[in-house]
C-alpha cells in the first residue's frame, strides 16, 4: 500500500507515522522498506530482522529484501527504517540513553542492505532506527539536531499525517495474533445456538456434495447474505466478535448479526471443501467463474438426487455487486506492488498452481477464470475487494465454535489477508486454523505459500493491489 497521494510528507516524523497505518499495527524486531518513485513513496515492505546468521545470512536477507521490492518497477530509491525492542550499541548509549549498554547493532546489516538495494537500482536515500522510546537518522552525525539518546517516540504518535490518517478512518491495531477476532465475548446461549444449528446443517447436506442444485443453493445463501452486508469493521481495528455482531444488520434480530440458523448453515456449507472454494472464488471473481470452475473440476454428479436443502435468507441491502458476475472493475489505485510478510523468508517463491490442484480455464480472452487462478491472484484482473471485504468480516463473526467450520472461516480470512499482501495477518490467521482443526489441508497449503514469501497475484499489480482507504483516497 502507498500513501494516499493527497496526502503531504513534511518530515520524518510523517514517514515513520505513517508506517504503522500502512501495516494496521506498530512493527517490532523489524525491518520495514519503503520505495521511492522520485519524490513520492511507493511500496511499504516489514520483514522479521535476522537473528544471527553471520556475513552470508545478512547478505542473503539483503538480497531477498531488494528482491521483493523489485516489484515495483517504477522505484529508483529506498527507505530503511529498523524497529526493534530496546536500543542500539553503535553510538555508545541504548534507546533509555544509558551509556554502554549491550544492544544489537543494525551497520553490518545496513551495509548489506545498502550494496544489495544499490546494485537493484533503488539506492537507499534515507534510514531511521526507531526504539521503544526513542528514534534517530541511521546517518546523522550532528549532535546538534540528533542528540543522544534521540527523538521521543511521541513525536511520531503526534505527527500531523499520523493525524490526517486517523481522520482519514485509520487506527493503529495489535500485532497480527494479538487480537485476533474471537466468541469471547459472544453470549454461550448464541454460541451454543449456533453450534446445535450447525449440526442440525450439516446432517442435513449429507451426501449432497455433488449436486448441483445444492451447490446452488449454497451460492445463493452466501450471495444473498453478502449483498445484505456492509463491511465488518473499519480498515485497520479488528474488534472482537460482539463488536462485529453489533456492525452487521443481516436479520431480524436485536442489534444486527447473523441469526443462529442461518449461520449454522453457512458454518455447515464451509466444512465442504468444494463449497468453501466456491464461496471464496465467487467473492472475488463472481458466480460464473464459482459455477464454471466446479463444473470443470468435475464434482457434480448425474441425476437430481435429494432435494436442496437452504434455510431463510435475508433480503439484500445493498445494489448486486460482483456476485453476478466476472469482476470487471478497472478503476485506478494508489496501490503499488508491495506486501507486508511475516517471519523469516528466505527466496521468494514461485507458485505454479492452485493450493489444491484445482483446473484452470483461461483458453481466452474472455474465458472464466479457473480456481487455480482466482486463488492465486492471477485472474480477474482485479478481484471485487469490497465483496471480499463483507466476506472477511462473515468469516470473522463464523470463526467460532472450534473444528472443521472455525478452520475454514479463518483459513478463508488468511487467505484474503495474503491478497491484500499482508503476510503477518495471513500468518496468523492460518495458525489459528490449524489449531482449530491440525492437518487442516487449505490451511496447511496457503501457510506454506506464506512462508516462502510469494506474493499474491494481485499484490504485485498496481493496477489490482488493494487500497486500504478505497479508491476516493487516491
Amino acid at each position: 500500500m502507498t500513501a494516499p497521494e493527497h496526502l503531504t510528507i513534511s518530515g520524518p516524523e510523517d514517514i515513520l507515522g505513517y508506517i504503522p497505518h500502512s501495516l494496521g499495527y506498530w512493527p517490532t524486531q523489524s525491518l520495514v522498506a519503503m520505495t521511492m518513485q522520485g519524490m513520492r513513496l511507493g511500496a511499504t515492505l516489514r520483514v522479521d530482522l535476522p537473528e544471527g546468521g553471520g556475513r552470508r545470512g545478512r547478505e542473503a536477507f539483503a538480497r531477498t529484501v531488494a528482491e521483493y521490492l523489485l516489484a515495483d518497477k517504477e522505484a529508483d530509491g529506498t527507505l530503511l527504517v529498523f524497529f526493534t525492542d530496546g536500543g542500539f550499541s553503535d553510538d555508545g548509549f541504548d534507546d533509555g540513553g544509558r551509556k554502554g549498554a549491550a544492544a544489537w547493532s543494525f551497520r553490518p546489516l545496513l551495509a548489506d542492505l545498502e550494496c544489495a538495494l544499490g546494485l537493484a537500482g533503488m539506492p537507499v536515500r534515507d534510514g531511521w532506527r526507531v526504539g521503544d522510546e526513542y528514534w534517530r537518522n541511521v546517518y546523522c552525525t550532528d549532535s546538534s539536531c540528533c542528540p543522544p539518546p534521540g527523538r521521543p517516540i511521541a513525536e511520531i504518535r503526534d505527527s500531523r499525517l499520523n493525524a490526517e490518517m486517523v481522520y482519514l478512518g485509520s487506527s493503529v491495531g495489535a500485532s497480527p495474533g494479538a487480537a485476533l477476532p474471537g466468541n469471547a465475548n459472544t453470549p454461550a446461549a448464541e454460541d451454543a445456538a449456533v453450534t446445535a444449528a450447525e449440526r442440525g446443517w450439516t446432517l442435513a447436506l449429507a451426501g449432497k456434495a455433488n449436486q448441483l442444485a445444492q451447490f446452488d443453493a449454497v451460492l445463493d445463501a452466501w450471495a444473498a447474505v453478502l449483498e445484505a452486508a456492509p463491511p465488518a469493521y473499519p480498515e485497520g481495528s479488528v474488534p472482537g466478535r460482539a463488536g462485529v455482531l453489533a456492525a452487521r444488520p443481516l436479520s431480524g434480530v436485536p442489534g444486527g448479526g447473523l441469526e443462529p440458523e442461518l449461520a449454522g448453515f453457512l458454518r455447515a456449507s464451509l466444512r465442504v471443501p468444494a463449497w468453501r472454494d466456491a464461496v471464496l472464488v465467487m467473492a472475488a471473481a463472481g458466480r460464473a467463474a464459482a459455477a464454471a470452475g466446479a463444473e470443470a473440476f468435475g464434482i457434480f454428479s448425474a441425476g437430481e438426487g435429494l432435494p436442496a436443502s437452504c434455510p431463510p435468507l435475508p433480503e439484500p441491502q445493498l445494489s448486486p455487486s460482483g456476485l453476478a458476475g466476472p469482476a470487471t472493475d478497472a478503476r485506478e489505485t494508489s496501490a503499488v506492488p508491495g506486501t507486508e510478510q511475516a517471519g523469516d523468508r528466505s527466496e521468494q517463491g514461485t507458485a505454479t498452481g492452485c493450493p489444491e490442484q484445482a483446473p484452470v480455464s483461461s483458453s481466452g480472452r474472455d474465458a472464466l477464470p479457473g480456481y487455480g487462478e482466482v486463488l492465486l491472484g492471477l485472474s480477474p484482473p482485479v478481484p471485487d475487494w469490497d465483496t471480499l471485504k463483507r466476506l472477511e468480516g462473515l468469516m470473522v463473526e463464523l470463526s467460532c465454535g472450534g473444528g472443521e467450520a472455525q478452520a475454514a472461516a479463518l483459513t478463508a480470512t488468511g487467505w484474503i489477508e495474503w491478497c491484500r499482501g499482508r503476510g503477518s495477518f495471513a500468518h496468523a490467521s492460518l495458525s489459528r486454523a490449524l489449531e482449530a482443526s491440525p492437518g487442516y489441508r487449505l490451511a496447511e497449503l496457503l501457510s506454506e505459500v506464506v512462508r516462502r514469501g510469494t506474493i499474491c497475484g494481485w499484490a504485485g499489480r498496481r493496477e489490482a493491489a488493494w487500497q486500504k482507504f478505497g479508491s476516493d483516497v487516491a
